[in-house]
């Protein structure tokens, strides 16, 4: 029998402080070469335990293995100059420093693929492996070659499509895309984004998810969320085409967000990651406010359908905090079941 409310985390977890600093965003690595390919094998070991150790159900790698949820793909693409840096603005928030484009983009070799062989051979429990949506992949580069958002954003999701499917021969379980710029640019997310994220989930068998969030607990993000008003209705935008769309789950912000939990509604008939843990606090939750979370859910969602997760990834903690949030995540869980099992 399927477990009832499996956990999972949207993504990233803390990295240990002898591979990479610690709670920074785009930390440098602090080993190389051959050392730096077992160190990272070693924190995903540890990062896989720490996750099981939890109870958390779905697993990940942790992001262990790769510096930046977007830009660690992008290097591995040709036709992207990594010296030749512009300065962009990033979901129309915050400017950094990024790669441009110059030549047609292509991907010579698998990515991550190795890494979720690794992945798959330490546990039998279900994986789930995240790569950057395409919308989010354009927004955080300097395009000099297509002169086209749409454009490459599709010649992306050709490119995720060759890795998806390579996961998915590694023994994925659930391969995730993180569109965080679906909260944004939403014309763009109407008229052609959704189609494109089709575009590279196309042939899939094993599960695919999309993650829409508010972003890593940074300031920037917090700043914007200061502006958004007392509710946060960026998911109306993009919901009811998601709804219709060819993605199985659609991982989603909700704990200590302002978005109205009924927007769920509007997703009716997928299966839905709810944000239990707020990533933007060092505050732990308590299972209890997790389960307050879940059960204000399960009014739009049903319950075979509720994936408990974090709101976004736990990079920027410390790991302390991520243990105790994960913790929590399992424990809440945990009363919601009991509480469907009794009345079932």
């Amino acid at each position: 029998m399927k477990k009832l409310l499996p956990t999972s985390t949207s993504g990233s977890l803390p990295k240990p402080a002898w591979l990479a600093q610690p709670e920074t965003l785009w930390s440098p690595w602090k080993l190389q070469d051959q050392e730096l390919t077992e160190g990272k094998q070693d924190a995903l070991r540890v990062s896989l335990q720490e996750q099981q150790q939890a109870g958390i159900d779905i697993v990940s790698d942790g992001e262990q293995t790769r510096q930046h949820f977007v830009t660690t793909f992008i290097e591995h693409l040709s036709g992207v100059d990594f010296e030749n840096r512009k300065t962009v603005k990033i979901r129309d928030r915050y400017d950094a420093s990024v790669p441009t484009v110059v030549g047609a983009v292509s991907r010579q070799k698998p990515v991550f693929v190795e890494d979720a062989k690794f992945l798959r051979q330490q546990t039998k429990q279900p994986i789930k492996w995240a790569l950057p949506g395409p919308m989010t992949m354009i927004d955080t580069l300097y395009d000099d070659h297509y002169h086209s958002r749409e454009k490459l954003a599709w010649e992306f999701a050709k490119i995720l499509n060759q890795e998806a499917k390579e996961l998915e021969a590694a023994g994925v379980d659930i391969i995730q895309f993180d569109e965080p710029a679906f909260n944004v640019f939403f014309d763009e997310v109407n008229d052609w984004g959704i189609a494109a994220l089709e575009r590279a989930i196309e042939g899939l068998k094993c599960e695919t998810a999309v993650h829409i969030c508010y972003g890593y607990g940074i300031k920037a993000n917090t700043d914007w969320k200061k502006t958004l008003g007392s509710e946060w209705r960026q998911y109306e935008e993009v919901f009811p085409k998601l709804q219709k769309s060819n993605i199985d789950i659609i991982s989603l912000e909700c704990h200590n967000s302002r978005v109205p939990i009924e927007l769920l509604e509007l997703i009716r008939g997928k299966k839905v990651m709810v944000g239990a843990i707020d990533v933007a606090t060092n505050t732990i939750e308590t299972p209890e406010e997790v389960a307050n979370t879940l059960r204000k859910a399960l009014q739009f969602v049903d319950a075979d359908k509720l994936y408990p997760c974090t709101n976004c990834g736990m990079a920027p903690l410390s790991r302390q905090v991520a243990r105790g949030k994960l913790n929590a995540l399992s424990a809440g869980a945990e009363i919601v079941r009991r509480e469907l099992l009794a009345k079932s």
